[in-house]
This record gives C-alpha cells, sequence and structure tokens, in this order.
C-alpha cells in the first residue's frame, strides 16, 4: 500500500532498534488499540488504581479519558479520531525502568486507502507486569485533524524551577546541565555531549520536509545554538517522570515559563517527552523531541477547554536563578 506520508522516527534509527520484548503490556495495549479491540483494551486496566482510590487514565493529546467506560471510548474512537479505518504499528524504541515502560513507535494509518505514518511515544505505568495503570501519549498536534497546538499540562509541578540535574547520569546529566544553565544555555556543551553522527528528531509535524541523516546529522552539531537563544531565559523543561535504562532515557516535562518568555515570545506550559540515546562509546546519538515549540500564536483559545489567561498562569517565575538546579534556600530558623 502506497504512503502518503512518511515520519522519519524509524528511518532515522532503524540501526539502533534492539531489546524490544513482546510480552510487556505496552506492546498489547497498542495491538488491541490498532485491532480496534476496545473492550480487551479496557481488559488491561482495573476499575481503580491500585494504591489510590482513582480510576485509571489515557491521557491523549486531544482527551483525557478516566474510569474503564473512558478508555473504552478511547479505544473504540482512536482511529476515528485519525480519519483512519484500520491502523497498524512498528516499535522503534522500547525502555523500561521503575515500574514504568516508554513505547516509541510508529503508527499506520490506513486513510483513503493510503499509509499516513504517525510516530508516537507511549508511556505507560504498570500496576503489574502485565496490567496498566496509565497511560500518556504524545505526538504532534499536526497529525491529528483539527488539535490546536496546546497539550494542557498532565503533571502538577512540585516547585517552578528546571529538575535536578542529580537524577541522571553521564551524558544525559551533561547535555541537561548545559541546556539549563542559566541564563542561557551552553551551545559547546551541548555539542561535548554529541556523538559526531548524532541526529535530532524523529517527531517533527506532518507537513516538515523528509531530511536525508547527512543533512539532520549537520543540524544537530549547530543544535545548541538555536537553543542558546531562549534556553532557560525564557523557559525551562522540568522533568516530572524519568524512565532511564542506561541507555535510553525517556523524560515527561512540563514547561516553566520566565516573565520574559512569557512576554517576548509568548510562551506557555506544556506537557511534552524527550528521549535521549547513547551509544556504546557514553556519547548522545539520538534525541528525539516531540513538542510545539514556536506555535502558541496559532492556539485558537476557545477550543482548548481551558481560558489563555488559565493556561498562562501555570508555571510562572519572573526568572531563573542563575546555574543549573539552584533553588533559593529558605534561612535556618
Amino acid at each position: 500500500m502506497e504512503v502518503r506520508k512518511h515520519c522519519s522516527l524509524l528511518r532515522l534509527n532503524q540501526d539502533l532498534i534492539q531489546d524490544i520484548r513482546n510480552d510487556t503490556p505496552d506492546i498489547r495495549f497498542m495491538e488491541l488499540l490498532c485491532a480496534g479491540k476496545a473492550d480487551e483494551v479496557a481488559g488491561l486496566f482495573r476499575e481503580k488504581k491500585m494504591f489510590w482510590d482513582e480510576p485509571p487514565v489515557i491521557d491523549a493529546p486531544y482527551e483525557r479519558f478516566e474510569g474503564l467506560d473512558g478508555i473504552r471510548r478511547f479505544a473504540a474512537g482512536f482511529n476515528g479520531v485519525f480519519g483512519a479505518a484500520v491502523s497498524s504499528f512498528t516499535p522503534v524504541f522500547q525502555t523500561r525502568a521503575g515500574g514504568r515502560i516508554a513505547l516509541e513507535c510508529v503508527v499506520s494509518f490506513v486513510v483513503n486507502g493510503m499509509i499516513e505514518e504517525v510516530p508516537m511515544v507511549v508511556v505507560t505505568d504498570l500496576r503489574t507486569p502485565k496490567l496498566l495503570e496509565e497511560v500518556r501519549i504524545y505526538c504532534h498536534y499536526s497529525y491529528v485533524p483539527g488539535l490546536q497546538p496546546y497539550r494542557k499540562p498532565i503533571f502538577r509541578s512540585a516547585h517552578l524551577e528546571t529538575g535536578d540535574p542529580g537524577l541522571l547520569t553521564g551524558a544525559f546529566k551533561a547535555y541537561y546541565e548545559a541546556l539549563h544553565h542559566a541564563p542561557y544555555c551552553d551551545a559547546e556543551r551541548i555539542r561535548r555531549a554529541f556523538a559526531p553522527d548524532c541526529i535530532v528528531g524523529g517527531y517533527e509535524p506532518w507537513d516538515a520536509p523528509v531530511r536525508s541523516r547527512e543533512e539532520m546529522g549537520k543540524d544537530a552539531q549547530e543544535f545548541g545554538k538555536h537553543l542558546s537563544t531562549y534556553i532557560p531565559a525564557c523557559v525551562g523543561m522540568r522533568y516530572e517522570t524519568l524512565i532511564d535504562d542506561g541507555r535510553t532515557s525517556v523524560i515527561e516535562w512540563v514547561h516553566v515559563v520566565s516573565r520574559q518568555g512569557a512576554e517576548k515570545l509568548n510562551r506557555v506550559a506544556m506537557s511534552a517527552v524527550s528521549a535521549y540515546t547513547k551509544n556504546d562509546d557514553g556519547y548522545l546519538c539520538s534525541v528525539r523531541i516531540c513538542d510545539f515549540p514556536g506555535h502558541e500564536t496559532e492556539i485558537d483559545w476557545s477550543r482548548t477547554g481551558i481560558t489563555e489567561a488559565e493556561a498562562k498562569a501555570i508555571n510562572r517565575v519572573e526568572e531563573f536563578p542563575a546555574g543549573c538546579g539552584n533553588k533559593p534556600q529558605l534561612p535556618l530558623l
């Protein structure tokens, strides 16, 4: 079947695929979801979370679904949201650690007799080795017909600063420290965390041009220079979950926005996800980020379920303290 739209996630990273287990509930979830088996998708959950009096949840880019009935509704409508009759998926990365699994995959939707490839990150919180408690799905908004370029923060941040670098190790830590060293990130330190053939990409918008691996590799070496124009002076990425198997680190994060970022760049706090893979020498060889930067002016706030004022009040700070992870300390009593 002809492919109407190719995505780059698999093409860029096919030589890195390894250690994907097919007996895990994330894989089963996607198999059943693509097959439209709503009752069986719901069967992967229980009526309440194990240790909390809360319903199971699927948080998709376009809606949050709670409880078993909500999960059935999500599964029954999944293909239709993308305008498809049927779909299938190809796993690319599977990162397992700490009771969570991050599955990066390409979902192939059949739309009007042609395939449209959509790169997705599917993060599952495990109840048991075979059952799920919560699922959070990420893809670029441009793949979902009618979706706004806004993703309300899924997590409520414990404090309004970037994450603590000590929770990371190796190249992941070096990259994060360089990225979030206020007032502006260190482009050269970011470059030094990258392997010479590092690729940055995989979750580009629907209309992004298809570029060669060589072109994207060249851009990766200049990646930090672009970031250093606004991170973290305008916006920081505070991680809320961390899935790190020693080879790949997947971070679910939310923006923390400074006054400068809000007033000069119209930035607003959103949920997003990033994944970083190291080569055998310990350098980053693949960086994959799924967010909506620069599209804030396109948001139609009448269609988001939250007002512009409410959204802009989330995770706002005056500015970030100098350094990285340097929260002001209360004086000793």
